[in-house]
């Protein structure tokens, strides 16, 4: 029998940045990872602290942006390796009204320090009302990170590649398998819908697309350009174009609709050829109040949940994964807003 603080199920960004806070402060742990993509693997990686179609920000912005770069700095110090990928988004304006809000919006407070005033005009795309640069936008090198992450946690014993068993789970000796644990951690996303002790949560998947695409003439490098959706370069002379969000075509396949609808967004600004090479699509989970759900059992003490990150998993799984922590070990209270308990 193994003795471990924590039992992590999930592999997604709120498992993996709920590992580092257990890494950073010494805690034993395993996370089970089944070892299929989850929607965390599959996403743009983008990181956005404006809503870029009302030109609006959310809920502590700038302290997310802040954590989640201290925080790729820290994981830096064991993976050897730097996932922060500085490339600003650039957004096409639709018309002149366009740029008139944003230079009303970035007058505000909020928005002064995200919202440049300088416009661009960006070679090779269309972009007759040219594009507002979003200062701080960034985006994580997602295969590198996850890649890294899992090479690490396995190198050190606490990488499980194994589908969880519920039924095998102990909850009045805090037993599973041959684990011996303090506290258990469900990340699952969408697949909580099976979990027996947190399937009540109001999760609502949310599928989306994206695809990768070869460009006959490229794009200005280091630049990600928003219109309908992104578009960036990854590797192999590939792009990134995505994503779609859809609630209702929840089957497990590739949507026709949802890549007619992509190449239709693409053909909009690019107005070159391109070929679509590879198709992918995930679940996001997300809440009806766009705020992640973080809480313990109302019964079983020691487990917890960590779902709902939506589509800001990176900025959501980094920052809340501290809170959750420090409401563990510490006793200090969740805000309220992404409690658990605010659904009772």
């Amino acid at each position: 029998m193994e003795n471990v603080d924590y039992i992590i199920v999930g592999d997604g960004y709120a498992g993996l940045f709920f590992a580092h806070q257990l890494i950073r402060n010494n805690k034993s742990f395993v996370i089970f990872s089944e070892g299929r993509k989850s929607a965390s693997q599959v996403s743009a990686g983008i990181i956005n602290p404006v809503v870029l179609k009302k030109f609006t920000t959310f809920w502590k912005a700038q302290e997310q942006i802040d954590f989640l770069k201290s925080s790729l700095k820290e994981i830096e110090e064991y993976t050897g390796e730097n996932y922060l990928i500085e490339s600003r988004i650039h957004r096409i304006f639709h018309d002149k009204n366009e740029q008139k809000l944003w230079l009303k919006k970035s007058e505000n407070d909020e928005l002064v320090n995200f919202l440049d005033k300088n416009f661009d005009h960006l070679e090779v795309v269309k972009n007759d009302f040219q594009s507002g640069k979003v200062n701080q936008s960034a985006r994580l090198n997602v295969n590198g990170f996850f890649t890294g992450l899992f090479s690490f946690l396995e190198n050190k014993g606490h990488l499980v590649k194994k589908r969880f068993d519920y039924s095998k789970l102990n909850t009045a000796d805090s037993i599973y398998k041959d684990f011996k644990f303090k506290n258990i951690l469900f990340c699952e996303g969408i697949a909580v819908q099976e979990n027996p002790y947190f399937s009540n949560i109001p999760i609502n998947p949310n599928k989306g697309h994206n695809i990768r695409v070869k460009l006959s003439q490229p794009i200005p490098e280091n630049m990600t350009i928003k219109k309908k959706h992104f578009l960036f370069p990854v590797n192999n002379e590939l792009y990134f174009y995505g994503g779609t969000y859809d609630r209702e075509q929840l089957h497990h396949h590739i949507d026709d609709s949802a890549v007619e609808q992509l190449t239709n967004g693409l053909s909009e600004f690019y107005p070159y050829d391109f070929e679509i090479s590879e198709v992918n699509f995930g679940f996001r989970p997300t809440v009806k109040d766009r705020r992640p759900i973080i809480g313990r059992h109302s019964d079983h003490e020691n487990l917890y949940v960590f779902n709902g990150l939506g589509a800001r998993g990176i900025l959501n799984g980094c920052y809340f994964s501290k809170s959750l922590y420090d409401f563990i070990e510490e006793n200090v209270p969740l805000h309220e807003e992404v409690s658990l308990e605010r659904f009772k």
